[in-house]
């Protein structure tokens, strides 16, 4: 096939010639040099452009995008690298939802208190926004927590055979709220945890080594 103009690229590709020029700046796609005056793409650059467009649809950012394009490149790289980095954006998505489920509950309470009539210098909804002391904590993000004491825990794992599977729990620890640090090594079949009580514990940890498949057999507070 032809090497294509940036045009006939960019419809191929259904994006737009900016998008293209902005990938080329981002550098997820290399610039090709002009000829007769003119730059043209190798057909494999649309399926790198696609490729790119469905990463990004599914909530990879452009960094996580360039990650995933140079492992795609690498014939050494193992499918266990790409789960892992899959895994940690389901929990940071995980995150988001929460978090939009936090803002959904403060609006409706701020809407539940509002009379829906009247001027506007008794709107409780203004109120709030003006003053939180005339409506409702919102999801008590902002109120003191009796326990901030952080906790290390070292689990025993079965089922880490090497060190892509040691990434992949490390991801999706990290990933999870109330986590700080993580250490886990493949070698020694164990992941070390510093995390804050007060917003998780140690059954949701092992609740979610188990969920992607492993086994804790063992549990050594520190």
């Amino acid at each position: 096939m032809r090497d294509l103009t940036i045009g006939k690229a960019a419809r191929d590709a259904g994006v737009g010639v900016e998008t293209i020029r902005f990938y080329e700046r981002k550098g997820l796609i290399e610039q090709p040099a002009k000829g007769a005056g003119y730059r043209t793409y190798a057909p494999e650059v649309v399926a790198r452009i696609r490729f790119i467009r469905q990463a990004q649809g599914i909530g990879f950012s452009l960094k996580e995008t360039r990650e995933l394009l140079a492992l795609r490149a690498n014939p050494n790289a193992d499918c266990a690298e790409v789960r892992a980095q899959a895994e940690h954006k389901i929990a940071v998505v995980d995150e988001r939802i929460a978090e939009l489920l936090r803002v959904r509950a403060a609006l409706e309470a701020v809407v539940a208190s509002c009379p829906g009539h009247g001027g506007l210098e008794g709107c409780t909804i203004l109120e709030a926004l003006e003053d939180p002391k005339h409506g409702p904590v919102p999801c008590g993000c902002d109120e003191p927590r009796e326990d901030t004491t952080m906790k290390t825990v070292t689990l025993k794992v079965v089922g880490l055979r090497c060190a892509s599977c040691a990434a992949s729990v490390g991801s999706l620890l990290d990933a999870h709220a109330g986590v700080r640090s993580v250490d886990v090594s493949f070698e020694e079949g164990r992941a070390r945890v510093l995390y804050d009580p007060a917003t998780t514990s140690e059954d949701r940890l092992v609740a979610l080594i188990e969920k992607r498949g492993f086994r804790v057999v063992a549990r050594d507070p520190a």
